[in-house]
């Protein structure tokens, strides 16, 4: 049975949960954006996703500067400053009285259009925030077994077409990435930049183990993930080689361990790529101390942090 690095246990409670638009906190069944917005048009948008354990959303900071840097990139104005919007996010995860275990989708379009055409200029509304909190525990399906990953013929960008830096609303070169490989009979796309280097994967960042040495690409071609950098500081804290360098599938194939970052999965396993096993098959020796190492640096986030849901008194 296929998995994926975002499988979470089902959880009825999602059925009654309360969504963030543009102020309002209302039921999921009354969540309803404009078909004339911007989002929904032409993937006109920025976003992050979120986790929230302990009451604490960790590493807050990284999520907002990135999220604020893309929309300069683009040229939106979110409208609202990023202490109001730690506010306002915690205002939603209160109202659903949620405190661990919950992934949040934050989203940030140019907003209702008032014609379904490109121009941003058409976008005088304002724009249109939106969050969506949902509990999600993580399954240990795709920890235990590892995914599978083949390589697809759809290459990351050019950062002159549109950057891979960009965490925007336009995923689709991504989405045609994970058809390829679920049509090929594995679990997510292995993606190459456009020199044909391994580069990463339609969702999250790859990691490849050789001699002890931890490698990823330079980063030149791929969203640059907030795990993914957690992960290279942690090999530089306590003592492990880890380079950001191009490699090819050569290297990928005969790697003693793989493994992939994003941050709903923290790390996950690579079990086989293009059906060649990789290593044991399964969790590896650096593999296990990373993701004990990130856990402990979560933790820590979590003890120091400012922010904390407060509960509504009952």
């Amino acid at each position: 049975m296929a998995t994926s690095t975002h499988d979470s246990e089902l959880d009825a409670r999602n059925q009654a949960i309360k969504i963030y638009i543009n102020g309002d906190i209302v039921p999921r069944e009354q969540a309803l954006v404009s078909v004339y917005d911007s989002g929904f048009l032409l993937g006109d948008g920025v976003w992050e996703g979120l986790r929230l354990k302990q009451g604490v959303v960790y590493f807050l900071e990284e999520h907002l500067e990135r999220l604020y840097a893309g929309a300069l990139m683009i040229g939106l104005d979110i409208g609202m400053s990023a202490d109001r919007l730690v506010d306002e996010l915690y205002r939603l995860l209160a109202a659903n009285q949620m405190v661990d275990d919950v992934h949040i989708r934050l989203m940030v379009t140019r907003g209702v259009k008032s014609s379904p055409f490109q121009d941003p200029r058409l976008s005088k509304q304002g724009p249109s925030i939106v969050m969506i909190a949902e509990h999600s525990k993580v399954s240990l399906d795709s920890y235990r077994k590892g995914i599978r990953l083949h390589t697809v013929a759809v290459h990351r960008g050019s950062p002159i077409t549109q950057d891979p830096r960009l965490n925007s609303h336009s995923k689709l070169n991504c989405i045609m990435a994970l058809n390829q490989a679920l049509v090929a009979g594995a679990d997510e796309a292995l993606m190459l930049d456009p020199h044909g280097f391994v580069n990463t994967t339609n969702s999250t960042n790859f990691f490849i183990v050789r001699k002890g040495e931890v490698w990823t690409s330079t980063g030149d071609y791929c969203m640059n993930g907030i795990t993914r950098e957690k992960v290279i500081q942690l090999c530089e804290r306590n003592g492990m080689v880890a380079r950001q360098k191009n490699f090819s599938l050569v290297d990928a194939y005969s790697a003693e361990e793989a493994f992939v970052t994003g941050t709903f999965g923290a790390q996950t396993p690579v079990a086989a790529i293009d059906g060649r096993s990789i290593g044991n098959g399964g969790p590896g020796p650096v593999f296990q101390q990373l993701r004990t190492l990130y856990a402990a640096d979560v933790q820590r986030y979590i003890t120091n942090a400012d922010h904390k849901v407060m509960l509504p008194i009952a």
